[in-house]
């Protein structure tokens, strides 16, 4: 984990994704990408912003 790797909340993640935060929800629930949600009591999911760069890497490739 690096030092300058910040907590996003679900909408700042989507926000970042440019992506819906339903659309993270789902991934989460099909395992679609590996985001690696930090689950904080049964409402507040939380993403490091390194694994969704590795998102978007994914994305990116051909």
């Amino acid at each position: 984990m690096k030092v300058d790797d910040p907590l996003l909340n679900r909408k700042e993640a989507a926000k970042y994704l440019r992506k819906s935060p339903g659309t993270l929800a789902v991934w989460d629930c099909t395992k679609r990408y590996d985001l690696k949600p930090i689950r904080m009591g049964k409402r507040i999911v939380l993403y490091r912003r390194s694994n969704l760069d590795k998102v978007l890497e994914e994305e990116l490739k051909p």
